[in-house]
């Protein structure tokens, strides 16, 4: 049996090789994320940049933050920090890296563990490309198979409303989460001054699970993933929870990633990554794209 390496060196592998795929030093803009992994992808790009400063003068990047600490990153590496409502009109972010707290095999994303999903939805939206980057554990077949809970970011005033509406879709014992340090007692804030629920749900099905349901039951309706035992399908619970008054955004990234949107004439970007890199615990890196098999790369 192999030998194991820590979390932090996974993370760092994976942000290393994410990095040198996707990231190009002559675009303008580029999103730095919230999640964890984050400081890896900026070192990468600190080690990118250096290399091709040597053969060429300094390009003039812009690094767009999805919150108070990727901007401190940024600013901390040196870089060039741009808020999200600075960009030029109908720009788009050439790439955006950010993290996940799970991904499926569709490349849907939980987010909102660190509490910035808006931030990080709206960066990931307004990016030609989203990059996931995360280590071993984030990388499961279906959303909550480990992850607890769905966040979901809610105006305080309609927060009891919201986890009333949640009960009613399934979920079990939805709250809002708090701060864990006793000096700061009180529910968690984001950037926006507003409340994280957190949801409990089933394990969420994808469009392929209803179908092979449907076709093994043909005489009989088959699973629908419309909440009947509060099992849900990813695109329908995201939208039935947007659909609630009170609520910002759920941490649910679905849909079109940003090269589909292109391709279909659209104007932004996507929710979902076009690629997805796993830092793993043998020291290789897995890379879930879009409509292909697992790739392991060795380092």
């Amino acid at each position: 049996m192999g030998s194991t390496i820590d979390i932090e060196t996974a993370k760092r592998n994976a942000a290393k090789k994410a990095v040198a795929d996707h990231f190009d030093p002559s675009v303008r803009y580029v999103g730095i994320g919230s999640g964890t992994t984050i400081k890896h992808v900026v070192e990468a790009i600190i080690s990118a940049l250096e290399s091709s400063s040597s053969q060429t003068s300094p390009p003039d990047i812009n690094f767009i933050p999805t919150g108070y600490q990727s901007r401190e990153n940024v600013l901390d590496h040196g870089l060039k920090d741009l808020k999200f409502d600075s960009l030029p009109a109908n720009t788009l972010i050439d790439v955006a890296f950010d993290g996940a707290d799970e991904v499926d095999l569709d490349l849907n994303c939980i987010k909102g563990g660190g509490a910035c999903l808006y931030q990080e939805k709206l960066v990931a939206t307004h990016a030609r490309k989203f990059i996931c980057v995360a280590d071993h554990r984030k990388l499961q077949p279906r959303l909550l198979s480990k992850w607890p809970s769905l966040p979901i970011e809610v105006e305080p005033l309609a927060a009891r409303a919201v986890l009333q509406a949640l009960e009613l879709l399934g979920s079990k014992e939805p709250k809002i989460r708090h701060q864990q340090a006793m000096e700061k007692a009180g529910p968690v804030k984001t950037d926006q001054d507003n409340f994280i629920i957190d949801a409990p749900f089933p394990t969420l099905l994808l469009p392929r699970d209803i179908e092979k349901s449907n076709s093994l039951h043909p005489a009989h309706e088959g699973v629908q993933g419309t909440g009947e035992g509060g099992v849900w399908e990813v695109e329908k619970l995201a939208r039935e929870i947007k659909g609630i008054e009170g609520v910002l955004s759920v941490g649910l990234f679905w849909g079109m990633n940003g090269e589909e949107v292109a391709q279909a004439g659209g104007k932004t970007g996507g929710q979902k990554p076009v690629a997805a890199y796993f830092g793993m615990d043998d020291g290789s890196v897995v890379v879930r794209r879009a409509g292909q098999q697992d790739e392991r790369v060795e380092l």
